[in-house]
C-alpha cells in the first residue's frame, strides 16, 4: 500500500524499505509540511479523547513527573436513565494542560481513522504489527525519564518542540521477557538535541532515550510513536513448542530417574526444525491474525458502492489454473481465475469506487467487493474510514 506517509518516513531517514528497521539509530527531517498537521494535530488529539469513553491505561496525565490521579480529569456522564459513563473532564484536563503536563493516548489508531490507516500501512509496508501512541506536553512540563522499549519506534514530531536524549544499549536486543531485566542505562549518549516539527527519528529496540520540555517556557510538542514488534529467534522457538504437540514423543512424561529417552527428544527436536522453518514460521504468524473490526455492510442502508482491503498484512493470492485462493488472517477464499484483476484492484489496500472500477476491470468486480466484504477482508468504505485516506492514499482507480 503506497502512503503518503511512509514516503515521507523514508525519504527523512534516507531508507528505501523496511530493511533498516531495528538496525541503527537514525533521524531526519520531511519535506512536506502539509502532511505534518493531516496525520494529527493538539486539537484533534483532544477531540478525541472528549467524544470517547477512554480509561486509564488508554488516556494517561503526567504532571511533575508523575502520573494524576484519573479522578482528577475523569469524571462519570449520568445520562437522564442513571446510566453511568467515564468520560475525561475536558475542563478539568483543560486547567492541567494549561499549567503544564503531559497527555498520552495509547493505541491512537483505534480511535482515529487516519491514525488506523496509518498503522495498516506501516504493518504492509514491514510485515509486522504497529500501534502509534500520541504524547502531548505543554509549556516546560517533563516526561518519562531515562528508559528503553522492548520494540523499535519510529517518532514524528507533529507539532512544536521537545528536548531528546537517545543513548546507547546497555544490552543487546533486550526482550519484555528477558533473562536479565536491564535496569542499568547506557553511557553512551548517541544524540542530544531538539525535535521540531516535521522532525522523524528511529529508535531501535533496547535503545535508552527520555524526553521532555523542562526548561523550554511556554508552548506545546505533539509526537507519536509507532511502535513495531519485530520477530525474533525466542519467538521462533515458542511457535515450535506449540507444533511438537503433534509429535507423541513430546506428549511423553519425562523420565527424571532413569535418564532415558533424552537422546531421543533431541533428535525429534531437531527433525521439527527442520520441518517447520523460519519461512513458516513468519507466514503463519501473519495468518494468525485476527480480523480487524470494521463496520459491516448491510444491504438495508444502501448499495455498496465503494470498498477498502482492511486486512493487518497484504493478502495472499495463490493461483490454480482455473481458480485462486485469497488467503487472510487464518481465512481462504476461494474464486473463479477471471476474478484476478478484480482481486489485484480490491486488495490493493487502496480505497475502491466500484463504479469506477467496472470501466477498468469489469462489472463483475461489485460481485467479487460484496464477496470479500461478507467475507471481512474487504470493508464499506465510511466517510468516517475514507477521512483516513484522504489526501494520504491516492484511489486505487484514479
Amino acid at each position: 500500500m503506497e502512503h503518503r506517509l511512509i514516503n515521507a518516513i523514508e525519504a527523512a531517514l534516507g531508507w528505501s524499505g523496511a530493511e533498516e528497521l531495528g538496525k541503527d539509530f537514525v533521524r531526519g527531517s520531511m519535506d512536506d509540511p502539509a502532511l505534518v498537521s493531516r496525520i494529527m494535530t493538539p486539537n484533534r488529539l483532544l477531540d478525541v479523547a472528549m467524544r470517547r469513553s477512554l480509561n486509564r491505561p488508554q488516556f494517561r496525565c503526567f504532571q511533575k513527573g508523575e502520573e494524576v490521579h484519573p479522578a482528577i480529569y475523569y469524571t462519570d456522564s449520568v445520562s437522564p436513565r442513571g446510566q453511568s459513563i467515564s468520560m475525561v473532564n475536558m475542563r478539568s484536563l483543560g486547567r492541567l494542560l494549561g499549567e503544564g503536563a503531559t497527555v498520552i493516548m495509547d493505541q491512537a489508531n483505534v480511535f482515529d481513522p487516519t491514525m488506523e490507516v496509518a498503522c495498516r500501512a506501516l504493518q504492509w509496508w514491514t510485515r509486522e504489527r504497529v500501534q502509534v501512541n500520541a504524547y502531548l506536553t505543554t509549556n516546560d512540563a517533563s516526561g518519562f525519564p531515562l528508559h528503553w522499549d522492548d520494540h523499535d519506534v519510529v517518532i514524528v514530531q507533529l507539532a512544536g518542540e521537545k528536548e531528546w536524549e537517545v543513548r546507547a544499549t546497555s544490552r543487546a536486543v533486550p526482550m519484555y521477557r528477558d533473562a536479565d531485566p536491564n535496569s542499568t542505562p547506557g553511557d553512551e549518549i548517541i544524540w542530544s538535541g531538539l525535535m521540531r516539527t516535521g522532525d522523524v527519528m528511529h529508535i531501535p529496540r533496547g535503545h535508552w532515550h527520555q524526553a521532555t520540555r523542562t526548561g523550554s517556557g511556554s508552548g506545546k510538542s505533539l509526537h507519536v510513536t509507532f511502535g513495531i514488534t519485530k520477530r525474533t529467534g525466542a519467538s521462533w522457538l515458542a511457535w515450535l513448542a506449540d507444533w511438537c504437540r503433534e509429535h507423541e514423543i513430546f506428549r511423553h512424561d519425562l523420565d527424571r530417574w532413569h535418564g532415558t529417552g533424552s537422546d531421543a527428544l533431541t533428535e525429534a527436536a531437531a527433525q521439527l526444525i527442520s520441518e517447520r522453518p523460519l519461512a513458516d514460521f513468519l507466514d503463519a504468524y501473519e495468518q494468525a491474525t485476527t480480523l480487524p473490526r470494521h463496520v459491516p455492510f448491510l444491504d438495508i442502508l444502501g448499495p455498496l458502492d465503494a470498498v477498502v482491503c482492511t486486512t493487518h498484512f497484504p493478502p495472499q493470492l495463490q493461483e490454480h489454473g482455473e481458480t485462486i485462493d485469497v488467503v487472510a488472517s487464518g481465512k481462504k477464499v476461494t474464486l473463479a481465475a477471471k476474478a484476478l484483476p478484480a482481486l489485484r484492484l480490491l486488495l490493493s489496500g487502496r480505497p475502491v469506487e466500484l463504479e469506477r472500477a467496472a470501466a477498468v476491470v469489469g462489472a463483475e468486480v461489485t460481485e467479487v467487493a460484496e464477496i470479500l466484504v461478507k467475507e471481512e477482508l474487504c470493508a464499506v468504505l465510511t466517510p468516517e474510514l475514507c477521512s483516513g485516506y484522504t489526501d494520504l492514499v491516492t484511489n486505487a482507480v484514479s
